[in-house]
């Protein structure tokens, strides 16, 4: 059975030979092509000019233009056009040339319908693939530039401005901010603005990778280097090779993979585990980290000489709550996206309302979350409040009255915040989790401004 489309492949057929140009029309024809054929190299090439071919079939020896100058000439006007070479026993030295200058296979006379029908069918699904891989290609580069990621507020802009001017360069980014962020988007953005596009783009959840593998896993290793090592094994920065590997909470990196990181920095090479050889790489770093590295470096957590290799530009996503005009934006785009088929659904007022007052501890991750419950749960074309999670209304309600009655000489904001830590600390018996969560600060932040205060 021959290739199936919905549009009948159009082959393009040369053969000088009348007659084996006749079987192999009828041949072709009869499995579902749509054929061209040609009695000479030149009076095919016409045909190549004036339409459009899925694939050509071409002898190699005929006289005037031979079908070695036919290869040349698709190539150069249609590189990814696959050409077939018809050769005879005696000029198969020419026709592995032929492939070598890009023809996509050939086969010798004599040869059986099925040969012929089996070669071009591999021809045009390769051709139909690498159409597919440039599509996709494309749509994943727009998925990731900069204009992907939602929002208009004055502190978003001016992230997105500076990851644009650091893009064309190689420097290593450190991207700072709490979880939910879109911190990997951005990384993501970078890479895609940048002249390493055409590469990789490899991301490590350094956090999310056992103690005891993610050495083999950044690094790689070779055969019999420890107990499962059946085979050499490539590391994510070798997988990055060309492009731009992404090292996703890196505060959280052991002191001694931490040095490693570095001299894979300074070095440009990597050393698998168990292995002699040194591996060169071509790779740009993107780091990042919702812990506070300066006082980790401080704190002897962190290398100081990493940290500062890392931060050859630092980028801080700001966290939801500080950039409230997103939420509407973000919103409908997360609604559109659950709602692909419904293009009446809204939000309305009361709705959006909750989400522009609620505090988002887990920031975009959480309000995406949000609307993907909010589209499985809706009653009708509007979601409201009551498709929204209770703790929506509950935290609205329990902060609409909070200094309602200022003292007239004023208040310590730092007083302030200080004794709201500790009331939330007591309230929740000392779990820094939920104390956190009632105030809706991640809890490193919470972490870090007991630490602040000097509370215990």
């Amino acid at each position: 059975m021959g290739f199936s489309m919905a549009r009948k492949p159009h082959v393009l057929l040369i053969d000088d030979d009348q007659s084996l140009r006749r079987v192999i029309e009828y041949s072709l024809v009869e499995n579902g092509f749509a054929v061209r054929p040609a009695s000479s190299g030149e009076e095919g090439i016409s045909f190549f000019q004036k339409e459009s071919f899925d694939a050509v079939i071409t002898d190699i020896t005929m006289p005037g233009m031979s079908g070695m100058d036919v290869l040349e000439k698709v190539r150069k006007e249609d590189p990814g056009l696959p050409v077939i070479i018809i050769t005879a026993y005696g000029t198969i030295e020419s026709a592995v040339s032929a492939m070598k200058q890009g023809a996509f296979d050939y086969i010798t006379k004599p040869f059986n319908r099925d040969e012929l029908r089996i070669t071009l069918d591999r021809a045009l699904r390769m051709r139909r693939l690498e159409r597919e891989n440039v599509r996709l290609r494309a749509e994943v580069i727009d998925r990731f530039q900069f204009e992907a990621i939602v929002g208009g507020s004055e502190k978003l802009r001016e992230v997105i401005t500076l990851a644009g001017r650091v893009a064309p360069s190689d420097a290593t980014v450190l991207v700072t901010g709490e979880s939910g962020t879109g911190k990997e988007l951005l990384a993501r953005g970078i890479h895609y603005s940048s002249g390493r596009s055409e590469g990789p783009f490899v991301a490590v959840n350094c956090a999310a990778i056992p103690e005891n593998l993610i050495e083999s896993e950044l690094f790689g290793h070779v055969k019999g280097s420890f107990t499962g090592a059946v085979r050499d094994k490539e590391g994510k920065f070798e997988q990055a090779e060309g492009g731009t590997l992404f090292l996703d909470e890196i505060g959280d990196l052991r002191i001694d993979l931490q040095a490693k990181i570095l001299r894979a920095l300074q070095e440009r090479t990597v050393d698998r585990v168990g292995g002699v050889k040194q591996v060169e790489l071509d790779v740009r770093v993107i780091a990042a980290t919702n812990r506070d590295l300066e006082r980790e470096v401080r704190e002897g957590n962190f290398r100081e000489d990493l940290y500062y290799r890392l931060t050859v530009v630092i980028l801080h996503m700001p966290p939801l709550r500080e950039r409230r005009d997103d939420i509407p934006l973000l919103a409908e785009h997360f609604l559109k996206k659950f709602n692909p088929k419904d293009s009446d659904v809204r939000l309305a007022p009361d709705a959006l309302a909750l989400l522009t007052t609620y505090g988002w501890p887990g920031n975009v991750r959480e309000l995406e979350n949000v609307m993907e419950r909010a589209s499985i749960l809706k009653h009708g074309g509007a979601i409201t409040s009551a498709d929204l999670p209770e703790k929506l209304s509950r935290r609205a309600a329990g902060t609409a009255g909070i200094l309602l009655n200022l003292p007239d000489d004023g208040v310590s904001l730092e007083e302030l915040e200080k004794d709201l830590i500790i009331k939330a600390l007591d309230r929740h018996k000392g779990n820094q989790t939920r104390a956190a969560e009632y105030l809706r600060i991640t809890r490193p932040t919470l972490i870090y401004r007991m630490e602040k205060y000097g509370l215990k």
